[in-house]
Order: structure tokens, then C-alpha cells, then sequence
């Protein structure tokens, strides 16, 4: 009888152990098997999911509804490596898994499918790899498709696309090949379409026309071909139409314009051809619109003159022709225009200075004659003017020295004259100035510099003259000096330190004077050409500049010996030293230079 009763007791007390032990709920044991898959670990997770707890509900990262099962699963961003385990598949009630953000690699479990009433599957920035599985093709509920920056391959099941409830899918940035099925119509309920930066090939089926609700396609860098769909037109939806780096031919759909609703649209560095639609002018909240690099023709439509929500216009590297259309001073909202190289003619309208929103203002390498208009000088918001490479003449006005965003200013092979407003630079940050190969005369502004931001002055080929401003020495920030071709004299100024400084240039002119001992100061640069100027005295300021590769002293008036750092560049090119009557070639070398040899 005692040996029964001693046991019973046992019996019950290792029930008791049994119980304790095994009390977290099927739910909690399966996330606890997951961790099995995972090689990194946050201290967050691993000190909260517990096997003592009855359930994981409080546990880092998992919600449960009122009888205790998991409902999400949001472990985004918490360093987490491995792969994610097929266990998950029986955490059957779940809604939301978000491990996004993580290390996760290996494939997509296909067990995931058996999460029937999953609505949300977000697995994105991970290094997940293989193809995504065609079970979940069975997620009937599933509103939000995220899987974008993870490795993965192979084409997406055509069937995939026919789930009904999907409203946003994220597949960008992997390595999915293969055409975009014409099942995508099927998805009625889709609002975003995230296909970019694949390896997509084929063409965009027609069947897209039905995504009725669609406001965001992205479809950028792949390998799509053929011509755009007509049927993009019936998307009335749409706010944003990204088909940039692809493949398509043929024209730009004229249904386009029947997107009231569209914000953004980009075409470009495609084959598209043919003229610009009018009708485009009818997207009436159109903000950007880009079709750079294309072959286009024609002319640009003076509809656009009603885009008074439009930021952004850019249509370079085509082959439009005719004038710049003056209604373009319309649109009130812009403040980028680029339309360089195209076969534009015919002056620059008056009309672009009504644009007093606008920043960027790119016309160079087309054909254009006459004047920069006095209005746009005037623009307050201007910050860049690019016109080089076209016919233009006229000189530069005073109001230039108003502009206090202006930073680049590129006007060069041009026939521009006159003399360079004195005041320029001293308002604004410049940062770039490329005034090459037209007629300006007088001096060079001595306040080029005044914003500490100067990094590329280039004057040469002008009719330039009188000194180099002291300031341009004392410009830490210049990175090219080119002045060469002017009329330039007196002395070369004095140089502060500048490490940034990579190329001087100022050749042909009547520089006169000894090299200053502070050009040493130049530590970094590699090219200096002082040729056919009135340059006096030796070399051994630029046989300390130890960073040189490459020196022209020719056609001047420097005496002496050479250098010992500067004897190989002598062999290498011999006319660069020429035309020194008093400089000793065949010398003994000077070894008084800081540089090693």
C-alpha cells in the first residue's frame, strides 16, 4: 500500500514537471523552432521569447488576437541572419510577417502558402535567393507583396498575378527574368506596381489597361521592349509612370494625355521616335516629366504651356528642332529645364524669365542665336545656366551680380563680348565658371571667390587683360585654373594652400616675374603651363612641387639649371622646356629640392 501511494505521488509530480514545461501554446513552440534556422540573434529577442511563458504574445515582435495565436509577425530591422524557416507555415492565423530589413537568405519557404488568411508579406532587404514559389499563388487574401532588394531569380508565375486582393506589390531591385504576364490585368484591386530594376525582358501587355485602380507603375531598368501600350491611357489612376533605361521603340502613346491624375512620368534613355503628343499638355498635375535620351523629333508642343504644376522638364539628347516655344514662360511651377543637345534654333525666349521658381536652366549644344535675355538674368532662384556649345552673342549684364543662388555658369564657344560684370561672385557661392573661346574683354572680377566655393575658373581664349586678382591665389577651394589665350600681365599672384588645386593653365599671355615660392603651397597638383609668357628667373620653386607630372615652361625667359626632379619630364618632352635661352639643359642638375628622387 505505501509502495502504491509513494508511486502515485511520483506519477503526479513529474505530470506537474511535464505540464509546466510543455505549457506555452503550439503558436509559442513554433516561433522557438525558428529560431533553429537563425544564426544571428538580437539579445532583444532571445531574452523576451521564453519556453516558461504560456503564450508568445508578449514576446518582441508578435501580436496575438484574443485566443492567444499569432496574428503579425514584425521582426523588421533587428539584425537577424539565416533563413527563415519553413516552421512558419504553421502559424496559421497570421496576418502580417514583416522580416524585412534583415540577413535572411536562402530561398522563400513554399510552405508560406498554408498561411491562408495572410494579407501582408514583407521580406524586403534581405538575401534571399532562388525563385519566388508558385504556392503563393494560394494566398488569397494577401493585400501587400513586398520581397524588393534580395537576390532573387526566375520568372514570376503567371498566376501569381491573379490574386484578387493584392493592392501593392514590391518585386524591384532583384534578379526576375522573364516577361510580365498578361494575367497582370487580372489584378483589379492593385494601386502599386514595383517591378524595377530587373532583368525583365518582352513587352508591357496591353491587358496593364485594366489595373483600373493603379496609381504607381515603375517598371525602370529592365530589358522591356516593344512599343508603350495605348491602353496606358485608360489608367485614369495614375500618378506616377516610371519606364526609364528599357528598350521600348515606337511613339509616345497620345493616350497619355488622357491622365489627368498624373504627377510623374519619365520615358527616358529608351528608342522611343516620332514628335511629342500635343495631347500631353492636358496632364494637367504633371510635375515631372523626363524622355531624356530618346530619339525624339520635331518640335516641342506649345500645349505644354499649360502644365502650370510642372518642376521638372527634361528632354535631352534628342533630336528636336525648331524654337524653344515662348508658352513654356507658362509654367510658373518649373525650376528644371534641360533641353540640351537637340538641333533647338532661333533665340531664347523672353518669356523663360517669367519661370521665377527656376534653378537649372540647361540649353547647351543645340543651335541657338542671339541674346540670353536680360529676364532671365533677373530669375532671383537661378542657381545654374548651361549654354556652351551654341551661337549665342551678346555680353553679360550687371543684374548677373544680383543672383545670390547662382553656382555654375557655363557659357563657353559661344561669341558672347563685353566686359565680366566687376561685381560677379560677390552675392552668390559660385562654383564652376566656363567662359572658354568667346570675346570678353576687361579685367577678370577680382571676387570670383568671394563664397568659398569656387572650384573651376576657366577664362581661356577671351581678349582678357590687366593682372591676376590677388584672390584667385588665396582661393583654397579651385581645383582648374585655366586663364590661357588672354592678354594677361603683371606678376603670377601669391598661392595659399591649396591640396585641391589639379590643373593650371595659363598659357599665352604676358605674364611676367619669377615663379612666386608660394606656388609650393600647390601640393597635390599634377600639370602647370606657364608656356609663352615673360616668366623670369629658375625652375626650383617647381622642382619642390613634388606632386608634378607634367610641366610646360616653354617660350619664356627662366635661366638656370635644371631641377634633378624635373630632368624626367625634360627627357619625356623635351619641347616643353624649349625656347628658354638662358635655362641650362646640359647643366649639372640643382639638388636643392625637398622632393626625393
Amino acid at each position: 500500500m505505501q509502495l502504491c501511494l509513494q508511486n502515485l505521488l511520483l506519477l503526479l509530480y513529474f505530470s506537474c514537471f511535464i505540464c509546466t514545461f510543455s505549457a506555452l501554446n503550439s503558436d509559442g513552440v513554433t516561433l522557438l523552432s525558428l529560431l533553429s534556422h537563425w544564426k544571428t540573434v538580437p539579445s532583444s529577442i532571445s531574452s523576451s521569447w521564453k519556453a516558461s511563458d504560456f503564450t508568445p504574445c508578449s514576446w518582441v515582435g508578435v501580436g496575438c488576437d484574443s485566443s492567444n495565436n499569432v496574428l503579425f509577425l514584425n521582426l523588421s530591422g533587428s539584425g537577424i541572419s539565416g533563413e527563415i524557416g519553413h516552421e512558419i507555415s504553421s502559424l496559421i492565423h497570421l496576418k502580417t510577417i514583416d522580416l524585412s530589413l534583415n540577413s535572411f537568405s536562402g530561398n522563400i519557404p513554399s510552405e508560406i502558402s498554408n498561411c491562408s488568411v495572410l494579407e501582408n508579406l514583407e521580406l524586403s532587404g534581405n538575401k534571399l535567393t532562388g525563385e519566388i514559389p508558385s504556392s503563393l499563388k494560394n494566398l488569397k487574401k494577401l493585400q501587400l507583396f513586398s520581397l524588393f532588394d534580395n537576390l532573387l531569380s526566375g520568372e514570376v508565375s503567371e498566376s501569381f498575378f491573379q490574386l484578387p486582393n493584392l493592392q501593392y506589390v514590391f518585386l524591384n531591385n532583384n534578379n526576375l527574368s522573364g516577361s510580365i504576364p498578361d494575367s497582370v490585368g487580372n489584378m483589379s484591386k492593385v494601386l502599386l506596381l514595383y517591378l524595377r530594376a530587373n532583368q525583365l525582358s518582352g513587352e508591357i501587355p496591353s491587358s496593364i489597361g485594366n489595373c483600373l485602380k493603379l496609381q504607381e507603375l515603375s517598371l525602370e531598368e529592365n530589358h522591356l521592349t516593344g512599343a508603350l501600350p495605348e491602353s496606358l491611357g485608360n489608367l485614369q489612376d495614375l500618378i506616377y509612370l516610371n519606364v526609364r533605361t528599357n528598350r521600348f521603340v515606337g511613339n509616345i502613346p497620345s493616350e497619355l494625355g488622357n491622365l489627368n491624375n498624373l504627377d510623374f512620368l519619365d520615358l527616358s534613355f529608351n528608342n522611343l521616335s516620332g514628335e511629342i503628343p500635343p495631347s500631353l499638355g492636358n496632364c494637367s498635375s504633371l510635375s515631372q516629366f523626363a524622355a531624356l535620351q530618346n530619339k525624339l523629333v520635331g518640335n516641342i508642343p506649345s500645349s505644354f504651356g499649360q502644365l502650370s504644376m510642372l518642376e521638372v522638364f527634361n528632354f535631352p539628347q534628342n533630336q528636336l528642332s525648331g524654337k524653344i516655344p515662348p508658352e513654356l514662360g507658362n509654367c510658373k511651377s518649373l525650376k528644371m529645364l534641360q533641353l540640351f543637345s537637340n538641333q533647338l534654333e532661333g533665340e531664347i525666349p523672353s518669356e523663360l524669365g517669367k519661370l521665377t521658381n527656376l534653378q537649372d536652366l540647361q540649353l547647351q549644344e543645340n543651335r541657338l542665336t542671339g541674346e540670353i535675355p536680360v529676364s532671365i538674368w533677373k530669375i532671383p532662384s537661378l542657381q545654374e545656366i548651361l549654354v556652351y556649345n551654341n551661337s549665342l552673342s551678346g555680353q553679360i549684364p550687371l543684374e548677373v551680380t544680383e543672383l545670390k543662388q547662382l553656382q555654375n555658369i557655363s557659357l563657353f564657344n559661344n561669341f558672347f563680348s563685353g566686359v565680366i560684370p566687376q561685381g560677379l561672385g560677390i552675392n552668390s557661392s559660385l562654383i564652376q565658371l566656363d567662359f572658354t573661346n568667346n570675346s570678353f574683354s576687361g579685367k577678370i572680377p577680382p571676387n570670383l571667390c568671394f563664397g568659398k566655393k569656387l572650384k573651376v575658373l576657366i577664362f581661356g581664349i577671351n581678349k582678357l587683360e590687366g593682372g591676376i586678382p590677388s584672390e584667385v591665389g588665396s582661393c583654397t577651394t579651385l581645383r582648374r585654373l585655366i586663364l590661357k589665350e588672354n592678354k594677361l600681365t603683371g606678376s603670377l599672384p601669391e598661392f595659399a594652400e591649396n591640396p585641391n588645386l589639379l590643373f593650371m593653365n595659363i598659357t599665352d599671355n604676358s605674364i611676367r616675374g619669377e615663379i612666386p615660392s608660394s606656388l609650393e603651397n600647390l601640393t597635390s597638383i599634377p600639370s602647370i603651363n606657364l608656356s609663352s609668357n615673360k616668366f623670369t628667373g629658375n625652375l626650383s620653386v617647381l622642382g619642390n612641387i613634388c606632386s608634378l607630372k607634367e610641366v610646360n615652361v616653354s617660350n619664356n625667359d627662366f635661366s638656370g639649371s635644371i631641377p634633378e626632379t624635373l630632368l624626367n619630364l625634360v627627357k619625356s618632352s623635351p619641347p616643353s622646356f624649349a625656347g628658354n635661352p638662358k635655362l641650362c639643359l646640359t647643366c649639372p642638375p640643382s639638388k636643392s629640392s625637398t622632393c626625393t628622387v
